[in-house]
């Protein structure tokens, strides 16, 4: 068989039309959450343009007293500044759709692709929000990072911070003699170095 440029350009416009045809419906992926990066205090804006546009979002805050010099108010801060979570299918469309809304910068998570978060972490962060208890942001500690411990009687006292069934620990290390002394930190304040 002989294929010449005129056999090639009948093929790509059959695979073209197949591609193209409307009897063929992809199926949508699920609706996961991922965190989107906003301008600089733009978080209530961006939450409010993108349920316009029928999206699902969630913006935890949490409410301080301040004060001025003339009055005292209640005023409701993001619980994370800087981050707004929505919950769409993971297709460019839906990606797109999400960016193009002025005050998102990106998708939070490698390439600007986003990565989901687990349900799971979502509904803890959620039930917190709706629960309307009194939270605050916290720097974020994972296992293996070091980290110090302020106020108290161990104020200043680093280590690497374990967990072993379910209890976080604080490992101090003495390298010279190869040994380690390991205290609960439930009940202390720690933050990372």
């Amino acid at each position: 068989m002989i294929i010449n440029s005129a056999n090639i350009s009948n093929v790509s416009n059959a695979n073209y039309m197949r591609m193209a045809s409307p009897d063929i419906v992809a199926p949508t992926p699920p609706s996961q959450w991922f965190a989107i990066h906003t301008r600089s205090r733009h978080e209530k804006m961006l939450v409010a343009q993108l349920r316009e546009q029928g999206i699902e979002t969630a913006m935890p805050t949490s409410t301080e007293l301040r004060r001025w010099s003339d009055r005292q108010k209640r005023v409701e801060f993001p619980l994370f500044p800087g981050y707004v979570f929505v919950r769409v299918a993971a297709v460019a469309a839906e990606r797109v759709r999400v960016l193009r809304t002025p005050g998102a910068v990106g998708f939070v998570g490698a390439k600007g692709i986003g990565e989901p978060i687990p349900d799971a972490e979502m509904d803890a962060v959620l039930r917190i929000a709706s629960a309307k208890v009194q939270a605050q942001a916290h720097p974020y500690l994972k296992v293996g990072q070091r980290v110090r411990i302020r106020g108290g009687a161990l104020d200043g006292v680093e280590g690497v911070l374990t967990a072993t069934s379910g209890e976080q620990s604080l490992v101090i290390s003495v390298a010279p003699i190869e040994r380690a002394i390991s205290i609960r930190v439930s009940g202390y304040e720690v933050e990372p170095i």
